[in-house]
């Protein structure tokens, strides 16, 4: 395997758990036992729904922390930096809400009331693009004065649009353009109020100030955050799906040449040899009986040959025993080909779903792959079972450890077809070793 400490990629679940199991510890099993060597994964990593963090925290898979980024240093009497930034930002908010404000009630007045002309929509539709931008400026404002780090919402994909009536469309149903003109809506009488307070503060209560902005300022972070924050799980997932979809079809393209390309440089090889000696041997036949005989079993051999490199690239593409049999079997006969000794442990109350399984037979056959070639180890061991509703599986192996996410295109390939099934993909290798992969995929039921 490559070399380095710690990875993790995601892909986020659609809907959170609801049991509160902590996979992160142990990826507990039904019974209770935590698994051994599990791998503790730090906080900054963004993990599926229902794990819980180090920090005793839950929070959306994908989405990264917050709390963490916008933490701020107590208030204190003397003026700081970031207290001059907060008393900044709240002076500000005069000028801002006003432009803000007339341009959202120029947006609504002049939108609703030419929205029977020819011109009222689109104009309305310009006015929300619009929007937009403002948004993504108050949002530079508050990460730069208050430290609030909020993601840009998802680009309308206005390009890939249809006609004009569908971009149109597109743009006047954009919820963030409409939570911006509600913000701008709503932040004068704030802007006034702010701005007063801190005026009239900077003579009267200039001792308490730094508390007094403080306070001031979590209502504006509150306001960036509940109206200027993506319009988020739905939109984020939607994003991601839509990455998610290119990977699939990335992969499997890349599998369909692998495909050609193996049958072209392997059977049908062999097969024109085969053929052409035949022919040979067709002309012998009566000549030179001995010679044609010959030449018969080598074309007997490269028969051989061929059939068994069918066999391989037929189980390259789903294996038979892993249809008949299930997991079990299937990961026991790719263990026998592995270099090392690997023990392979299967606790399955019932088998997954086709693709599950299929995903989680490519998975475990390409790290012990990477164990062979790379890893220097004298033993692995392979554990698969089912916590509620995920599939887990833990790839052990005692060798030289630096195994990386970014080292080669292998794992990163694997992460990312996981990711495209709401999978998680975690390799804990510290320099020396042991290294410890673990999977997680969601567990869907067979169907009879």
């Amino acid at each position: 395997m490559a070399h380095g400490s710690l990875a993790v990629m995601t892909a986020p679940s659609s809907a959170g758990r609801t049991d509160g199991t902590d996979h992160a510890d142990g990826f507990d099993r039904p019974d209770g036992n935590a698994r051994p060597g599990a791998v503790a994964l730090p906080d900054e990593t963004a993990l599926p729904d229902g794990i819980a963090l180090p920090d005793g925290t839950d929070r959306p898979a994908g989405v990264p922390r917050t709390d963490g980024a916008d933490r701020l240093p107590p208030p204190r009497l003397a003026y700081e930096a970031h207290t001059w930034k907060e008393i900044a930002h709240l002076l500000l908010n005069l000028p801002v809400a006003v432009f803000g404000f007339v341009y959202a009630i120029t947006a609504l007045v002049t939108g609703g009331t030419l929205t029977l002309t020819v011109i009222g929509l689109p104009l309305l539709a310009l006015c929300l693009l619009g929007a937009r931008q403002l948004g993504k400026l108050e949002r530079a404002r508050a990460r730069r004065l208050l430290g609030v780090r909020v993601e840009e919402p998802t680009p309308l994909p206005l390009a890939r649009g249809g006609g004009p009536g569908e971009r149109l469309w597109m743009a006047l149903k954009d919820p963030v353009g409409w939570r911006t003109l509600l913000y701008d809506a709503i932040r004068l009488p704030w802007g006034v109020f702010t701005f007063c307070t801190v005026l009239a503060s900077l003579f009267v209560l200039w001792p308490v100030l730094p508390y007094l902005a403080r306070a001031l300022t979590n209502v504006d972070r509150a306001m960036v955050r509940g109206l200027l924050s993506p319009s988020d799980t739905l939109e984020r997932r939607i994003a991601e799906l839509e990455s998610d979809r290119g990977v699939v079809v990335d992969t499997a393209a890349a599998d369909l040449r692998r495909i050609e390309r193996d049958l072209h440089d392997g059977a049908q090889a062999r097969l024109v040899n085969l053929a052409m000696g035949l022919g040979l041997a067709k002309e012998k036949l009566l000549e030179d009986p001995d010679a044609a005989a010959a030449m018969v079993d080598e074309a007997h051999g490269e028969v051989k040959l061929a059939l068994q490199e069918l066999r391989d690239l037929a189980r390259g593409i789903h294996p038979a025993v892993l249809t008949d049999r299930g997991l079990d079997a299937a990961l026991s006969s790719v263990a026998t080909r592995c270099t090392v000794p690997v023990t392979v442990t299967v606790d399955l109350p019932a088998r997954p779903a086709e693709a599950i399984e299929g995903i989680a037979y490519f998975t475990v056959s390409e790290l012990l792959q990477n164990v062979s070639k790379h890893s220097g180890a004298r033993s692995a061991s392979v554990d698969v079972w089912r916590s509620d509703d995920r599939l887990l599986i833990q790839v052990r192996d005692d060798g030289r450890g630096g195994a990386r996410l970014d080292g080669g295109s292998g794992m990163r390939g694997l992460a990312e077809r996981l990711g495209a099934v709401d999978g998680l993909f975690a390799v804990d290798s510290p320099a020396g070793g042991p290294t410890v992969v673990t999977t997680e995929l969601p567990w869907r039921d067979r169907k009879a």
